[in-house]
């Protein structure tokens, strides 16, 4: 059986969102409008995304759903 690497991750998951929501549109703006610009951008929306829902997850008011 293949034992699991263990990864220490040295930032959190809401700054490595962040980081790579401004990477990918840092990308897309230098590059003329075409496929991978909108790929970079959709990539953007969706770290902005998971950084909203992550941040719900960890609300001090969250209630199950009923």
């Amino acid at each position: 059986m293949m034992k699991r690497r263990r990864l220490k991750q040295s930032m959190t998951l809401n700054e490595r969102l962040a980081e790579e929501a401004t990477r990918c549109r840092e990308e897309a703006r230098a590059l003329s409008p075409g496929r991978r610009r909108e790929m970079l951008l959709r990539r953007a929306r969706q770290d902005e995304t998971a950084m909203q829902i992550e941040a719900w997850l960890r609300s001090p008011g969250l209630r199950a759903p009923t």
